[in-house]
């Protein structure tokens, strides 16, 4: 079987950075407290736990230091921490904080945010946070709702802004939408990350070129569940794991070809045994 790594495959510079240095805090210390998942990878976090991290829900639950992870966090919980004398160690993705930026800066100026991406997921609760008025869209059905809210917000501009990990095929698509819809009302900011617009664009490129796509990455990882969506459109035989645990030997013998993909929070000893994995058969 020939085996083809993405090059992009594996952490992004956001992810690398929060990941050593919450390493480094763990050298000083025995414990240190996180709020959320550090990254969406059960692997890491659970070798940063053995090593003595304390993941938290409430920023209420922290003591003395607390680490701010890579999607970032509303302006409500900077506050919060300073009101309760914590020292925060602010490790958001230097292109998330680029995000919240632009969100406030233009909320300030009075312009409507119109946001692209997953409603529950950290990184865009986090923008929100930032954001006077803010719409949320997904898919094509919310425009309406969106555009309904925006004149009835008395607002007389608009700024279309993205989740760093949104597909960015869709984002296009709706963006065009919204341009056709209210014109110069409308100002558009593509935020997308760099690193993975390169991600998804290998990921299409290498699965159309394979009988077999493996995407490793954790289930609740947004950027890993888009290579997954971009794979399985070119190749029926597309499969999603969190780790090599998760490979079926039976439905992956006979493939004369196998490209290998992995999320922005996929640790390299994660890809490194999927391809030992593929080597031995």
């Amino acid at each position: 079987m020939q085996i083809v790594l993405g090059k992009t495959a594996g952490f992004c510079f956001g992810v690398r950075n929060a990941v050593e240095k919450t390493e480094d805090e763990l050298e000083k210390t025995n414990h240190v407290y996180c709020l959320g998942e550090l990254v969406h990878n059960s692997r890491v976090t659970g070798d940063l736990e053995k090593r003595g991290a304390i993941f938290i829900d409430n920023i209420e639950d922290a003591k003395g230091k607390v680490i701010i992870r890579a999607h970032g966090e509303p302006l409500e919980t900077y506050e919060k921490a300073k009101e309760l004398g914590l020292e925060i160690v602010d490790l958001t993705c230097p292109k998330v904080l680029k995000i919240h930026d632009i969100a406030n800066e233009y909320s300030n100026k009075g312009y409507y945010i119109i946001l692209t991406g997953e409603e529950t997921h950290p990184e865009v609760k986090g923008t929100i946070g930032f954001c006077n008025k803010c719409y949320i869209i997904k898919e094509e059905n919310d425009i309406e709702g969106c555009i309904r809210e925006f004149e009835e917000s008395g607002l007389e501009k608009a700024i279309l802004i993205s989740q760093t990990t949104f597909k960015l095929e869709k984002f296009e698509y709706l963006s065009k939408i919204l341009k056709e819809k209210l014109g110069d009302k409308l100002e558009i900011h593509q935020t997308i990350c760099s690193a993975t617009k390169l991600r998804q664009e290998e990921t299409e490129k290498l699965s159309k070129q394979v009988d077999l796509m493996i995407i490793i990455g954790g289930k609740n990882s947004s950027n890993s569940t888009k290579l997954y969506e971009i794979a399985k459109k070119n190749c029926n035989n597309t499969f999603f794991v969190d780790s090599v645990e998760d490979l079926n030997i039976e439905e992956i013998k006979g493939f004369k070809s196998a490209g290998i993909m992995a999320g922005a929070s996929t640790p390299q000893i994660s890809i490194e045994e999927v391809i030992d994995k593929l080597k031995a058969l």
